[in-house]
């Protein structure tokens, strides 16, 4: 705030408004040194008006000067552009943080390219594919996120010099300079038109991508979690062995208990967007219905959303992935899971296609009644060996002949992060 008040003052001075030394003995005392947050509480208790408490503390340290702080300003102009300074300073922390978790999936995506396992829908096995593939997903879904982030920087990190309706009546004949000059000297943008205050479509577009980012965190997060069931025991968060306690009660637990608290801190991202879009409503120009509010939601937005992005780049950045206890799951169960490959089969040799889906989907019944193989029944019945031959189907039983465009498609997603890293300035 204080900071705002020196530009203003100091825009004020460029086109002839006040005094030269009137500004610089503004811009000098415009700090908590001169300034102390002691002060203004002191100042508060007597006007009850937060703005004005610090308007005064200032104008009584700046000698001659003290009589222009504030100037055709109204408590908005200062309390907005300061908040945008200050989202401004966040959104670098969250965009970096971005730019990390992004890096970490590159590379998992890189390393884990050709890696089998299950691929599950509905929580039940459906086809083969490959860790490198599902880490893919991940990667674009954040390489979106940053994106909307970025975007919605550009539309967030607003200031305003516009007066009390907006109108900028009290800033004189020189008023949209002034409001430039001011954005520029703070390397803001200058809202376009405002009433007596941003406008809060702003805010919530902000929160609302939060919570967007926060919920894919959340999806990953629960994924790591479901994998790292003992049933499953394909991925694991990190754990210290010897240091690390999974539970005061149970000595062999380890709890997937990083990503529990990222699905748990998701919640209250989500939580955060309501009373968002309700505070795009105001009285006319302006009320102040929504600023009790966003002084909880906004910088617990920032600063939720932090802590998650902290956690998952330290979870995957150490992710431990047991490859052979993936290539054991799904060669236990290998057989029934490549029924689709072998419909395909059957259907290239002339079967058809709901024919063959109908007759495997009765072999498959027929192999969980029975306890036998799938292979078993496969080679025992004879309307498939009408179209296919034992090296036939031990060759559609291949889940490595069937990952489709896997690896071109996780080759895909790298080079384009890649290339957008690359356009962001973080590869040379």
């Amino acid at each position: 705030m204080l900071d705002v008040e020196a530009a203003l003052a100091w825009a004020r001075s460029e086109v002839g408004d006040i005094p030269k030394d009137a500004a610089e003995e503004i811009e000098q005392h415009a700090s908590t040194q001169y300034v102390t947050l002691g002060n203004i509480h002191e100042l508060e208790k007597v006007s009850e008006h937060e703005t004005m408490a610090l308007v005064e503390a200032l104008a009584r340290v700046s000698g001659k000067g003290g009589a222009y702080v504030h100037l055709g300003a109204t408590s908005s102009d200062i309390l907005d552009t300061a908040a945008a300074l200050q989202m401004r300073d966040g959104m670098r922390i969250i965009q970096a943080k971005l730019d990390a978790l992004e890096g970490v999936l590159l590379d998992l995506s890189r390393k884990y390219r050709d890696s089998l396992m299950i691929g599950r829908t509905h929580g039940q096995h459906a086809l083969p594919m490959t860790l490198g593939l599902k880490f893919a997903v991940w990667l674009r879904e954040v390489g979106r996120h940053i994106e909307r982030v970025n975007q919605c920087s550009a539309r967030l990190l607003v200031g305003k010099m516009s007066g009390a309706v907006g109108t900028m009546a009290g800033l004189g004949e020189n008023a949209r300079q002034i409001q430039e000059l001011v954005m520029s000297r703070l390397g803001l943008k200058a809202a376009d038109v405002t009433s007596q205050i941003v406008q809060r479509d702003r805010y919530a577009e902000l929160v609302c991508v939060f919570a967007i980012v926060a919920s894919s965190l959340d999806k990953f997060a629960t994924e790591i979690r479901n994998l790292q069931r003992p049933e499953i025991a394909e991925l694991a968060e990190p754990f210290q062995e010897g240091r690390q306690v999974g539970s005061s009660a149970m000595p062999q637990k380890r709890n997937p208990w990083r990503s529990e608290n990222i699905s748990s801190l998701a919640r209250i991202e989500r939580s955060l967007v309501s009373p968002a879009l309700e505070s795009i409503v105001t009285w006319h120009e302006r009320d102040l219905s929504q600023s009790a509010a966003e002084r909880f939601v906004i910088p617990e937005s920032f600063i939720v959303l932090d802590h998650m992005l902290v956690s998952m780049v330290r979870i995957l950045g150490d992710l431990r992935v047991d490859e052979r206890q993936m290539a054991e799951n799904l060669m236990r169960f290998k057989d029934p899971l490549m029924s689709e490959a072998v419909m395909a089969a059957l259907v290239k040799k002339g079967l058809p296609r709901q024919e063959a889906h109908r007759l495997l989907q009765q072999l498959n019944a027929m192999a969980r009644k029975d306890g036998r193989p799938f292979r078993e029944i496969l080679a025992a019945n004879l309307e498939i060996a009408k179209y296919l031959g034992k090296g036939e189907i031990d060759a559609a039983l291949d889940p490595k002949a069937y990952l489709g465009a896997s690896a071109e498609l996780v080759d895909a997603a790298v080079e384009k992060a890649t290339a957008e890293r690359r356009a962001r300035g973080l590869i040379s």
